[in-house]
């Protein structure tokens, strides 16, 4: 099956979709959103029915057994694939989906839910599930960019929110390597130590070509607007435009770092003179130890291609 590529289409040209007559796969996370929506999962299951299509459950006990299970369910002539999860979830699926036309639909059920708010699913995860039975029982898609990242040894990832990779991506990476303390808490003390060790460090960006050097502590490439449940550290990206956008905060310290963090809810960061955004179809990222977290799953290490590949994805709304 031929993957899309930002060659192939421009952005708006990409036709309208409909679904087949396949099964609708559903991949669901028992564990996301700390589990408070562990009963979600049969009323998920009934709605969709409704549609008139058979859906059938994957295998979610791993990460790699999803991935599989969803990868097969799409090669097996799945009509749609639908996660009920937060944006790890959708992170696996899209591995799946990206470039094949089969249709896609995130239920918002996680701790975050970047990538279904960004492309416009209702925040309640069973009004989110109406929209997605509706779009299939009416054979109706929306295509939706997404970002594909390419590793110098030519692995290739999509994502569909945000790419970190900068001090959050720092976060993260020392989070997974900690043992304790477990929960929220780990993350926090994360934070704390990445503070600490706070500098700057020399990135190359080359934004469709251009060439920008840059001395800095916060990088991110966005397909939508937020990432980490809501903090809308790109917040003039649009998934329909065939663009990325770039954000990056300049050399500053612990203090102008700290002051600046809580704006990114609100995305007035940007009007810090330290911080700059730039929209460009492909970004080149080149720094050294850092390893870039795409839809806040941990995923190839700099440097990266980052291209915006317009119609990726056939969101059912």
């Amino acid at each position: 099956m031929h993957a899309v590529t930002a060659d192939d289409q421009l952005p708006g040209s990409v036709p309208a979709g409909r679904p087949g007559d396949g099964p609708v796969a559903v991949l669901a996370n028992p564990t996301a959103g700390r589990g408070r929506y562990r009963g979600l999962l049969p009323a998920v299951l009934e709605r969709l029915g409704a549609a008139g299509l058979p859906v059938r459950l994957l295998d979610a006990e791993s990460v790699a057994r999803a991935g599989a299970a969803c990868r097969a369910a799409v090669a097996e002539g799945a009509t749609a694939l639908v996660t009920v999860g937060g944006d790890g979830t959708v992170h696996l699926a899209l591995q799946a989906v990206a470039g094949t036309g089969v249709a896609f639909g995130p239920v918002p059920a996680g701790t975050g839910n970047d990538f279904a708010a960004g492309t416009g699913f209702p925040a309640d995860p069973l009004d989110a599930v109406e929209v997605i039975a509706a779009a299939l029982a009416a054979g109706r898609t929306r295509p939706a960019d997404l970002a594909r990242m390419t590793g110098v040894d030519g692995t290739v990832r999509w994502y569909g929110a945000v790419l970190a990779a900068g001090f959050d991506a720092l976060v993260n990476e020392r989070a997974n390597r900690m043992s304790w303390p477990r929960g929220p808490r780990r993350y926090d003390l994360a934070i704390l130590v990445e503070l600490a060790r706070l500098r700057p460090r020399r990135y190359l960006l080359r934004l469709d070509g251009e060439p920008v050097e840059v001395d800095g502590v916060l990088v991110a490439v966005g397909n939508c607007p937020s990432y980490g449940g809501g903090m809308r550290i790109c917040p003039t990206a649009d998934p329909a435009d065939g663009l990325l956008d770039v954000v990056y905060a300049g050399p500053v310290g612990r203090a102008t770092l700290v002051r600046i963090k809580p704006r990114v809810y609100q995305g007035s960061h940007l009007d810090h003179p330290m911080v700059h955004t730039r929209r460009a179809r492909t970004i080149e990222l080149v720094a050294e130890d850092i390893v870039g977290y795409a839809d806040g799953e941990r995923a190839l290490p700099l440097p990266v291609t980052v291209t915006a590949v317009p119609g990726a994805v056939r969101l059912l709304r």
